[in-house]
């Protein structure tokens, strides 16, 4: 009851007050995508630096996060691609599969992680981020790169530019810099960061509302259907299968199975959009996820709960 209370009944209010605001009052793009900016490059980098550097990382052990997030991770993407023929699904339709399968909402995980372990569990959160998203990113723009439609995308940027410029990944790497070398923040800027910070969980989460979508077709209960299997319940199973007999336990194992349990990210659509992919397709399988997950994220985390007790 208390992760209802606590996670999903918030989330799920937030989720359609950002759908109501998006469809009946903040009508116009420019403001969301304002939101998003700001979001994405200054509240969430912020949350991460303030988290971060505030916690012991020498009590997480890399080898067992590593192992648990890329091997399911990189399984779920390949299994899309090799079922492509029994699909019968054409290059961009494959695109959206496979990011529906491995794309995060950052956002969603972290009011997760703040509600089970408050600081500890953004911080654990933060670092299982900082190895699912440029994992996910190298799958996603590769996959886009290959099977994407050649004469719809718009230039793409190189990969490791995605990643050097990457404000969750920088907001990670300052956090590291300062945890690991003990370097205290000064009380002026430590204040600045983190009221920079508070508003990020809020506005993630109205803008993942905003941007629910819903057009299905005839074979999309097929394509939905797998990308929610996939996402929601066999990814987060399967890492916990390879961290628990790891000995991860406690903030880090619930990083571990939320971070791979949440649902797509709206980024997912723009990345489709200007790299050649299916965007009704993407903007289908988000919207599915994000409302299923409220179902299925606390009943894996209760499922996972109840085997390491």
């Amino acid at each position: 009851m208390t992760l209802v209370t606590t996670a999903i009944v918030p989330v799920v209010l937030i989720l359609a007050v950002g759908a109501l605001l998006r469809h009946r009052f903040l009508t116009e793009p420019a403001f969301w995508r304002g939101l998003e900016w700001m979001s994405y490059r200054v509240f969430t980098p912020a949350l991460f630096i303030t988290s971060i550097a505030g916690t012991d990382l020498t009590a997480v052990s890399p080898g067992p996060l590593l192992l648990s997030l890329t091997v399911p991770i990189v399984s779920a993407a390949g299994l899309v691609i090799v079922l492509r023929r029994p699909l019968r699904a054409n290059g961009p339709q494959l695109t959206s599969l496979v990011q529906g399968s491995v794309r995060i909402n950052t956002y969603i995980g972290l009011i997760f992680a703040t509600a089970l372990h408050g600081q500890e569990g953004v911080a654990t959160f933060a670092l299982a981020s900082a190895v699912v998203v440029p994992l996910v990113n190298i799958i996603c723009v590769s996959t886009l790169a290959v099977y994407g439609d050649k004469s719809a995308a718009s230039r793409h940027i190189p990969v490791w530019r995605e990643f050097l410029e990457n404000p969750l990944l920088q907001g990670c790497a300052i956090g590291f810099t300062l945890s690991l070398a003990g370097i205290p923040l000064p009380d002026f800027l430590a204040t600045s960061l983190t009221m920079l910070a508070a508003p990020a969980l809020a506005c993630g989460t109205l803008i993942a509302g905003a941007a629910l979508h819903f057009s299905f077709r005839k074979r999309d209960p097929v394509d939905i259907g797998l990308a929610v299997i996939l996402k929601l319940i066999l990814l987060p199973l399967s890492a916990a299968a390879i961290a628990i007999p790891l000995g991860t336990t406690g903030a880090t194992l619930t990083s571990i199975v939320l971070i791979c349990a949440i649902p797509t990210a709206p980024s997912a659509y723009v990345l489709a959009s200007k790299m050649g992919g299916d965007t009704r397709l993407m903007a289908s399988i988000t919207g599915a996820q994000t409302v299923l997950a409220a179902a299925t994220l606390p009943a894996v985390l209760i499922l996972i709960d109840h085997v390491t007790r």
